[in-house]
């Protein structure tokens, strides 16, 4: 049963480091979208938009989540006996988007804000204003890969 523990902790992980991530880069450009928005309401929109970019990292963290219980039989109906082995594993696959989650979402958010600052000046800009956070994203959707495919990949 020690395997199931690690299991269910790996999938707390995903969704919860990813997700706090999500939640403080989605907060610190929602800061900056606010003073942009109070000077130029018709700016709203596309504030908006970059100001939703960070929130991704915690949907990734929730997907894995969700794949890592279902695969242990939770969302099934009922948990299988797991090893130590299997469920250290599991626990270890669902790191990289926990952690990577958690770092890009931050960085992500400073990122947007940035952007939002340019767009605030300059709203010709906002293609290139969506650059800049989108490349954070990149290293987030790696992560998530890396995490679905380790944790398919474990045989329960």
């Amino acid at each position: 049963m020690n395997g199931l523990f690690w299991a269910i902790l790996g999938a707390a992980f995903a969704a919860g480091l990813a997700g706090s991530g999500s939640a403080i880069g989605v907060g610190i450009a929602g800061q900056a979208a606010a003073g942009v928005v109070a000077e130029n309401p018709d700016q709203f929109s596309k504030v908006l938009i970059l100001q939703l970019l960070p929130g991704t990292q915690g949907i990734y963290g929730l997907l894995v989540a969700f794949i890592t219980l279902s695969k242990i039989g939770l969302l099934g109906g009922g948990a299988l006996d797991i090893s130590m082995g299997t469920g250290l594993m599991i626990f270890a696959a669902c790191l990289p988007i926990a952690i990577a989650g958690l770092i890009s979402a931050i960085y992500q958010g400073k990122t947007s804000v940035a952007s939002i600052g340019l767009v605030a000046k300059n709203e010709e800009q906002f293609g290139k204003a969506m650059l800049f956070p989108a490349m954070v994203e990149t290293y987030a959707i790696l992560a998530l890969l890396i995490s679905i495919l380790a944790i398919t990949s474990i045989a329960v």
